[in-house]
Parts: structure tokens; C-alpha cells; sequence
């Protein structure tokens, strides 16, 4: 694929950005405020899809109420804070992250908004009763990347759990062969130029109240119990 320039990302990051970006906003997330009132967000948080509850017991009340209420918040604040007084109209959210990637001035910057992403991407991502076995284009797709929905599942526990201290796991799209991705800390895989399809947040804030130093079973709960293939199936498109 050519790189040539647009905007100030290459093609590929371009379109990647762009699928993405259309695939997340089907489910109301991602939107960028482009008319917000003096003072207010360039970015409010999103509403959480589904009650704090709804998620148990494979994730607590309690520790979604934190890790929404609290981490999440924070990244927005943050974000939202860095942002003030600087230009905003048609302003992404990926735009944000992707345009300050690898810029080490505006490291703050891009650890708040890649995180803001990639926590409202995580729990579009879940749902009450999700998890069982996605068939149609996601499967097919799936079963030739992996080989099997099995040998997905253990691909990903694996990368989740030797993921070493803070980041992510993720089921992405590499050049339309699906694979699994980890990143540390606030890494997002469209930053080398992968499409984010589904993640697991494996900082210990997301799971230490429920699961202690369980990861592993954390995560094959998420994929078992409560992933929304639905949604995943959406950004494969």
C-alpha cells in the first residue's frame, strides 16, 4: 500500500483511523464534540452502555464503578484539560492519540487521550450474557487467522498474561489477516498501523478487586462470559 501522505498520516494509518473510527461510532462512541460550549469538554466521557451491575460476577459493581468512575474519568479530565483553548473543530478523539504517538513533548497528552480511547473501546466491547462462539464473516475470519476458536482464545489468554505489568490485549486486523496484539500502558495497536476489533484492559485496575493476581482468569472469563462479538463483529465489517 502506498504511504503517501494524508492529513499527515500515511494512507494505510489513514484508512485504518477511518474504519475504525466509523465502526466505533455505530455503537455512540467516539464522537467528537465539534459544537461544545465555551468551557465545556472537547471530549465528555461516554455513557457506560450497560448498568455498573451488569456486568457481575465476572466483573464487579464495584470495580466498574472505579475503573469508569474514576481511571476513565481521570483520562478525560486530563485529556480535556491539555486540550483547553486549542483549536477543536472536526477534532477526533483518535486524532488526538494518533497525532501525538511520537511526539515525546506531548507524551501527556497522548498517555490521556490513547487511554480514553482504549477504556471507551474496552467496555463497548463487553456486554450482560456476552462471550460464546462468533460464527458468519467474524468466525470464518477468526478460524483462518488462528486455526480455530480455541486456538484464538489460548493465542490471546497468552498474550494478555505475558503482557508484563500494565497495557492491553487485542484482537486486531493486520493488513486483513486477524491476530493478536498486546501493548504496554496506553499503546494503541493503530499507531502500528493495526484496526483495533476487540481488547482486554489488563491493568491490575481492572480486575485486582475481583480476580487478585488471576489474570489469566480474568480474561478467559471476559472472552467467555461477557465479550460482545457483536461489536466485534461491527469493526471487522
Amino acid at each position: 500500500m502506498s504511504d503517501h501522505k494524508t492529513g499527515g498520516l500515511t494512507r494505510r494509518e489513514f484508512t485504518t483511523l477511518a474504519a475504525t473510527a466509523a465502526a466505533a461510532a455505530a455503537f455512540g462512541v467516539f464522537s467528537p464534540n465539534q459544537a461544545h460550549a465555551q468551557g465545556a469538554p472537547v471530549f465528555p466521557i461516554p455513557a457506560l452502555p450497560y448498568p455498573e451491575d451488569a456486568l457481575e460476577p465476572v466483573i464487579s459493581a464495584k470495580t466498574l464503578s472505579f475503573h469508569y468512575g474514576k481511571h476513565t474519568k481521570a483520562y478525560y479530565d486530563n485529556m480535556n484539560k491539555a486540550l483547553e483553548g486549542k483549536p477543536s473543530a472536526g477534532l477526533t478523539l483518535e486524532k488526538v492519540f494518533m497525532d501525538t504517538a511520537k511526539d515525546a513533548a506531548a507524551m501527556g497528552l497522548f498517555n490521556n487521550s490513547a487511554q480514553a480511547w482504549n477504556h471507551t473501546f474496552y467496555f463497548a466491547g463487553l456486554k450482560k450474557d456476552g462471550g460464546g462462539t462468533p460464527s458468519g464473516k467474524l468466525g470464518d475470519a477468526i478460524k483462518a487467522g488462528f486455526g480455530g476458536f480455541e486456538e484464538f482464545k489460548k493465542a490471546f489468554i497468552e498474550a494478555a498474561t505475558t503482557q508484563f505489568g500494565s497495557g492491553w490485549a487485542w484482537l486486531v486486523d493486520d493488513g486483513g489477516t486477524l491476530k493478536v496484539a498486546k501493548t504496554p500502558n496506553a499503546m494503541n495497536p493503530m499507531v502500528n498501523n493495526q484496526k483495533p476489533l476487540f481488547t482486554v484492559d489488563v491493568w491490575e485496575h481492572a480486575y485486582y478487586l475481583d480476580y487478585q493476581n488471576r489474570r489469566a482468569d480474568y480474561v478467559k472469563d471476559v472472552l467467555e462470559k461477557l465479550t460482545n462479538w457483536d461489536f466485534v463483529a461491527k469493526n471487522l465489517g
